[in-house]
């Protein structure tokens, strides 16, 4: 912009003018600003014309710093011909939902642990970019290594490096996942505080699409009841249900004996040594409560009332003796009324085993009664249905199984047996009525509440869930990959991905849903304009909001210049503060 002068009979007049080209590519100006007469500046920006002249350069100069911010920041004018067609090739849509998963991976340092892994290894790809889109990409479009790096040239930072080096750079994960999982432990607490005074631990199996076994990946009762070979996971997560660390164990081995070396390292590698380890009967096992019987650990775990000896399997089905939970007092379970649907009653015995004195914990839910009784309703009128059709076999090994209230009996004629006689089993049925709504817990916390031990042992819902995660939206089963460090990768990926996740859904202060995050992060897709900027093209939402805030930047805007975006990926590549 510059200034300009018009002078007339009586007066001179000061303007500030910007050129530009119209519609049909002319030269033209246009007037910014009228500065005012000669006479008018004098007083005040003289005493002589060339003082004038000096303060009104100085304004045309401000006015194109302004014209040029605007620019920058809002206007742009942008020309689209009608008849013209897309060039072959050009990408014009990106996808920018990881800008927020890379907040989260920036902020636990993972870089920081790939520039370590690149001093004791040697190689020339880019281990950090690998590593963060695989993290990406299995969260937003899960799928073998070839698709995500497919899914990742979709990015608005798309790769460097080559499919070749991904496959190379698996091989380097796996031999230093140890170092992965503690170093991003550590990390994370400056993220957040983390809930690592209760340590959820559970296992589960993962299955292959395989017929033979093949190293680790072995014949064993899979989750899903599948007949191929299975690996299976023990994990450990905090009290908040974030990922804290896993291991990876032969998929015929009794999961009861993967605890040991995976709490040693928890122990050893992350620091973890004062904690209340917390799991579900099928881990409890005697050897693994005394090894957290010690000074600086205990144990809350669940106990299968079936399987306790015959005194305390009385004494837990006895329905007197047992208290409200909201004000303790005593109750009588079958003098009940609808008013207790909600409430939650509890009795407390010693529980002595060869090794150990233990506290039992028994509850009772008339709510979780009612469901119980509905189930098995729906299963004995299956069990019906079966002895009506013939076909009263057991078909496999179910606890759950309708046939198991099938009972049969020998038909003799003559001393020998002419017939088997199939028949309800209704002294069954009243037997399994019983433990409707009943649940038991272990532990060695002698001083703490019911009400304390008993909401620790609800928080294992989580470390389902986190396997639900993996499994259903991560997708990290089935596997394909057959070399046993490019499994361990795999789940490497799969871990860190699911912390990630779950790190950002606490900063989200839990306020979402799965489904809702995720799918708001997969429709987080921009529109390249004509190689200037981006016009988003992704729904605002209380959700999108909240996704800025923690992240630090903002992407809604009506249109972002190419200089904007660097700017909110580079904030997305902060050190946490």
């Amino acid at each position: 912009m510059k200034v300009n002068t018009s002078k007339s009979k009586n007066a001179e007049s000061f303007y500030i003018k910007q050129s530009y080209l119209d519609a049909n590519g002319k030269s033209t100006s246009r007037t910014i600003r009228k500065l005012g007469t000669l006479n008018e500046l004098l007083p005040e920006h003289g005493p002589t014309r060339d003082d004038v002249m000096n303060w009104a350069k100085e304004q045309a100069r401000i006015e194109t710093e302004k014209y040029e911010q605007e620019k920058e920041n809002h206007c742009l004018p942008v020309i689209f011909h009608p008849n013209r067609k897309i060039p072959h090739g050009e990408k014009r849509k990106f996808q920018g939902g990881y800008l927020f998963l890379q907040s989260i991976y920036y902020q636990l340092g993972l870089n920081r642990v790939c520039r370590k892994i690149r001093d004791r290894h040697h190689y020339e790809y880019d281990l950090n970019a690998i590593l963060s889109d695989l993290i990406y990409t299995r969260i937003l479009e899960p799928g073998s290594k070839r698709s995500s790096f497919l899914a990742a040239q979709g990015f608005l930072e798309p790769p460097q490096y080559e499919l070749h080096d991904v496959y190379r750079a698996l091989s380097v994960l796996a031999q230093e996942s140890d170092l992965i999982q503690s170093e991003v432990y550590k990390n994370s607490n400056f993220l957040t505080k983390r809930n690592d005074h209760i340590l959820y631990y559970d296992c589960t199996n993962y299955y292959f699409e395989i017929e033979q076994e093949e190293g680790d990946k072995k014949y064993g009762k899979s989750k899903e009841h599948r007949p191929n070979p299975i690996i299976q996971m023990g994990l450990f997560t905090d009290g908040d249900g974030i990922p804290l660390a896993f291991s990876l164990f032969p998929g015929n081995q009794n999961e009861q004996k993967s605890l040991k070396p995976l709490e040693q390292k928890v122990i050893g590698d992350f620091g973890c040594k004062r904690f209340i380890f917390c799991s579900d009967a099928g881990l409890a096992s005697e050897s693994n409560r005394l090894l957290n019987h010690t000074a600086n650990r205990a144990y809350i775990v669940t106990q299968s009332i079936k399987k306790l000896n015959s005194e305390y399997r009385e004494l837990a089905l006895d329905r007197k003796e047992f208290r409200r939970l909201s004000d303790h007092k005593l109750v009588d379970l079958d003098q009940l009324t609808d008013k207790d649907y909600d409430q939650l009653f509890y009795k407390e015995e010693p529980y002595s085993t060869k090794k150990l004195e233990q506290r039992l914990l028994i509850t009772y839910s008339p709510k979780y009664a009612a469901y119980q009784k509905e189930i098995r309703e729906k299963q004995v009128e299956r069990a019906a249905s079966m002895l009506q059709s013939g076909n009263h076999k057991k078909t496999r090994k179910n606890p759950n199984d309708p046939a198991r209230f099938i009972g049969k009996e020998a038909v003799t004629k003559e001393g020998e047996i002419a017939d088997v006689l199939y028949y309800l089993d209704e002294e069954k049925i009243m037997q399994e009525a019983r433990y409707d709504g009943l649940y038991a817990v272990c532990t060695d916390l002698f001083e703490d509440s019911p009400g304390d031990i008993l909401k620790v042992s609800e928080g294992r819902w989580q470390i389902e869930a986190c396997f639900r995660i993996m499994k259903t939206d991560f997708m990290a089963r089935p596997v394909y990959l057959h070399r046993s460090e490019r499994i361990q990768a795999h789940f490497l990926i799969c871990f860190l991905s699911l912390l990630v996740y779950r790190l950002l859904e606490k900063k989200l202060n839990k306020n979402y849903t799965c489904d809702e995050i995720l799918n708001t992060l997969k429709s987080f897709e921009f529109a390249d304009v004509q190689g200037q900027g981006f016009i988003p093209i992704y729904e605002s939402t209380k959700l999108t909001d909240e996704l800025h805030r923690i992240s630090g930047f903002e992407s809604d805007y009506e249109f972002i210049t190419k200089r904007k975006m660097r700017e909110i990926q580079k904030l997305s590549k902060r050190k946490q503060v």
